[in-house]
């Protein structure tokens, strides 16, 4: 009678190892608190419902990622067309401060579609990539179309002039290819022009150049735009410059813009 009374209710009984105990020790947590129900619950469930992935991690690196790459691919196709991009210069500036100097960057990129659109455009940032997106971005929104002979050159000689920056262009015949150095080569290959001759006379700056390419590039027009406004045929103004009949027709036959 005394054993009993004396013996803890918790305490094992005399024969047993105790392990009966930790059992109900295990379970209670587990009833009480849900335990990997609503561990499962939460971590699982709610990852898998915004992240579209098992757990939470999935959650903001997936979506976000994918939000990301599908803006960069609408700028680089911009609807759809395979754009030419390339970066002429970048300018590198510093400015002292109390602690060091500070550098900024500007850069110059020229962006064509290779057939008959192109355009120019600068950015300035602390770091050179941001730099480049802005100026790519300026570039396509300022994109001009310049009518070309043949799909290969352009249709008649001009010059450009943008302060001290001074440029001739010149159409050329099947073979020639593109004479031009520095920023104007650039320009060429991106508007698709695959024979021209060019000569710059003045700065080396390249916006000047550029500029002054854009503008001689602006001057030009084709046969079909001059008959419109003239109300006359194409093949009329293609036998003035003295061919034959059937010279004009056969020119004004291949005059596509």
């Amino acid at each position: 009678m005394a054993d009993e009374k004396t013996t803890p209710e918790g305490a094992a009984q005399p024969g047993t190892t105790g392990e009966g105990n930790q059992p109900e020790a295990a379970v209670a947590p587990e009833n009480k608190t849900g335990g990997p129900e609503r561990q499962g619950r939460g971590g699982d469930n709610r990852g898998g419902n915004r992240g579209g992935g098992p757990g939470g991690n999935n959650r903001g690196g997936n979506n976000r990622g994918g939000r990301d790459g599908g803006r960069g691919g609408r700028g680089n196709n911009d609807g759809g067309e395979e754009l030419i991009e390339k970066l002429v210069h970048i300018n590198r500036v510093s400015k002292t401060v109390k602690g060091g100097k500070r550098f900024g960057f500007a850069a110059l990129v020229i962006v064509g579609d290779g057939k008959g659109r192109a355009g120019f455009g600068k950015g300035k940032a602390r770091e050179v990539p941001e730099a480049i997106t802005k100026a790519t971005a300026a570039a396509k929104k300022a994109m001009v179309r310049v009518p070309l002979k043949e799909g290969r050159t352009l249709h008649h000689d001009g010059t450009g002039r943008f302060g001290a920056g001074n440029v001739t262009v010149r159409s050329a015949p099947p073979g020639t290819g593109i004479i031009a150095g520095g920023p104007m080569r650039a320009v060429f290959e991106s508007l698709g022009v695959a024979d021209v001759v060019t000569k710059s006379n003045g700065t080396a700056n390249p916006y000047n150049m550029i500029r002054a390419t854009f503008a001689a590039l602006g001057e030009q027009t084709s046969p079909k735009a001059v008959s419109q406004r003239r109300g006359k045929k194409v093949t009329d103004l293609l036998g003035r410059g003295g061919a034959s009949e059937a010279e004009a027709k056969a020119e004004a036959a291949a005059v596509t813009e």
